[in-house]
């Protein structure tokens, strides 16, 4: 009887710096990202393949970049953990994964059915579930028995997302057009991503109004964004630019990217850590020191978001 075939691993060992903090949660995530999993303290595993190399190979270069320690071999397990224990460890992950798209994807359609969301927000937060879904599928390795429950879970969110009309929550009965829009003065990235938003997709008449927080009381004809009680602010983990766009235009994929990217420079949670994001943010830095007027720092900043759109709207 054939011996059954021994299946190759990746072990990556490292040793990371203890300062700065945030450089070991880094590494961490990034591993967590890639599907790897710990099989003991500073010791993670994949299945060798291609991707898998290359990505466990940009992780040992970022640790011993930082003065971090690490060593990256390929490996068969003889003795202790087996194939097959390995193999059950990372089935377990991924169904954990895939429960939680299951359970994310009912709750979106049962908000909405308790009225509590409008499909413009579920049509974003489905976007982000699909999103997710996909990034899983694509670090399980070992085809995880929950995969299917979580497919039918997202073809049934796509479904009833289709069947729904396109509702506006907002202020239904009156029009988006040539208003006021009030903000906080001293705008910065979100803000003035949100003001280019609604200049060149939601209100192409609109007028801005940089006020003081903390004193503003709004008059009649004028919208909020980005301050306290506003009409349009932060919402969940969303920054305004990401509830402005799903709100009005969900339906324009090229914005998708540009709102990951204002995410991560506003909340600095490197939800999504997409690769043009350390550039942009430095840009963006940059319009800030050298501008002090809001009305400047809105002009250059939409050049790059202008910038950013055209790219997106031919590579996305």
């Amino acid at each position: 009887m054939a011996c059954p075939i021994k299946i190759k691993w990746l072990l990556l060992i490292h040793q990371i710096p203890s300062k700065p903090d945030y450089f070991r949660v880094k590494i961490l995530r990034r591993l967590q990202q890639i599907g790897a999993l710990p099989i003991k303290s500073s010791v993670y595993v994949l299945p060798h393949n291609e991707q898998t190399e290359e990505d466990m190979l940009w992780i040992f270069k970022e640790i011993i970049g930082s003065r971090g320690e690490a060593s990256l071999s390929e490996a068969l397990f003889i003795e202790g953990l087996s194939d097959e224990q390995l193999t059950g460890m990372f089935q377990t992950a991924r169904n954990a994964d895939y429960q939680h798209i299951v359970k994310k994807t009912r709750d979106l359609t049962e908000s909405f059915n308790r009225k509590e969301c409008e499909r413009k927000s579920l049509a974003g937060q489905f976007h982000k579930l699909k999103k997710q879904f996909q990034h899983i599928v694509s670090i399980d390795f070992f085809n995880a028995p929950a995969s299917e429950s979580a497919k039918a879970a997202v073809s049934e969110a796509e479904a009833f997302l289709k069947e729904r009309p396109c509702e506006s929550r907002f202020l239904p009965d009156q029009n988006i057009n040539a208003r006021i829009w009030v903000t906080r003065k001293g705008i910065y990235i979100d803000r003035i991503a949100s003001v280019w938003l609604i200049r060149r997709f939601i209100d192409p008449n609109a007028r801005f109004k940089f006020v003081s927080a903390k004193s503003y009381l709004p008059k009649e004809n004028e919208l909020r964004f980005d301050m306290a009680d506003a009409e349009f602010t932060h919402e969940n983990d969303l920054c305004t630019f990401e509830v402005l766009r799903e709100r009005f235009c969900s339906e324009q994929p090229a914005l998708i990217p540009i709102a990951e990217i204002i995410h991560d420079m506003d909340l600095k949670d490197e939800k999504f850590q997409r690769t043009e994001t350390p550039g942009i943010t430095a840009m963006f830095s940059g319009i800030v020191m050298l501008r002090t007027d809001d009305e400047s720092r809105i002009e250059q900043g939409s050049v790059i978001l202008d910038s950013l759109y055209e790219y997106f709207s031919k590579h996305h």
